[in-house]
């Protein structure tokens, strides 16, 4: 009996070994796909059957590129955008998260829920309003314009309130009131450190949305010089005939930080995740 018991444990560990790598081929092949047309000619994206192994036009590709559209200084708008809207970001739905947590005023529980419903509501819907204000604050043509849209994030906000109530004892706050520390102060010495795993959770879900994002981005930008990265690529399809094989190499390009990001804080990532599964 032990043995027919660990014959299928063995075989469902096999199972799920097999699935999982099934399906992290598929989350990679995108970008695998992606590269390869990068190192190809234009003709390569249309062929049947499909080119699945890379070619070397990968560095003449690039240069097309960076003789169309300032891709470097496109990047650097966009890192220093999302960059800027993730601090702001994290900071604000920290503080308020843990508000929402840890302490009792009048209107919590109907402001959390009116902040949840706005998650429901399409950005396309606040577009024209929100464009009409952004014009008559003269923030058109600039990154101030297009980062204050994102700087309140309903999803960050639940994220920190739901994690600062499971992870961050009352007792500690109890202690460091007594101590004499402030709100703040218990925030900055007591929140904060438990916090660190969301954080990067959060940080990575909020730089990555904000980097792809495009609809607001080209409704504000107009300046070739403020471009941000979504933008400038953008701009390389208004012609009758696609280079593709540019296109996808500063799509390729553009990917690399995301990238980047992502193994940096991955420990920090993988720890928020086992840390709650281990909760639940």
């Amino acid at each position: 009996m032990k043995q027919v018991g660990v014959k299928r444990f063995s075989f469902s560990r096999i199972f799920m070994y097999l699935f999982l790598t099934l399906a992290s081929l598929f989350s990679i092949f995108p970008f695998y796909w992606m590269f390869v047309m990068a190192t190809r000619p234009s003709a390569a994206y249309n062929s049947i059957p499909p080119t699945l192994t890379p070619g070397n036009m990968l560095v003449e590709n690039f240069k097309k590129v960076l003789n169309q559209i300032d891709f470097f200084g496109s990047m650097w708008n966009s890192v220093v955008l999302c960059t800027i809207v993730t601090v702001v970001v994290l900071f604000i739905s920290s503080l308020a998260g843990f508000a929402f947590a840890k302490f009792k005023f009048p209107g919590k529980n109907a402001l959390f829920i009116a902040i949840l419903v706005t998650m429901i509501i399409p950005p396309q819907l606040g577009l024209i309003p929100q464009y009409l204000i952004i014009a008559k604050a003269g923030l058109l043509d600039t990154l101030q314009g297009v980062m204050i849209l994102f700087f309140l994030n309903p999803l960050g906000i639940f994220l920190m309130r739901q994690y600062i109530s499971e992870s961050v004892p009352d007792e500690l706050i109890e202690a460091a009131k007594i101590d004499g520390a402030t709100n703040f102060k218990i925030y900055r010495k007591v929140v904060l450190p438990i916090i660190l795993p969301a954080f990067a959770t959060l940080g990575i879900i909020v730089f990555t949305a904000t980097w792809g994002e495009f609809l607001w981005q080209f409704t504000v930008l107009r300046d070739p010089e403020m471009y941000t990265i979504q933008v400038a690529l953008a701009s390389l399809n208004n012609t009758f005939k696609v280079d593709f094989g540019m296109l996808l190499s500063g799509v390729f390009w553009a990917t690399i930080p995301l990238v980047i990001i992502f193994l940096l804080f991955n420990k920090l990532f993988i720890a928020s995740i086992t840390e709650g599964s281990v909760k639940s």
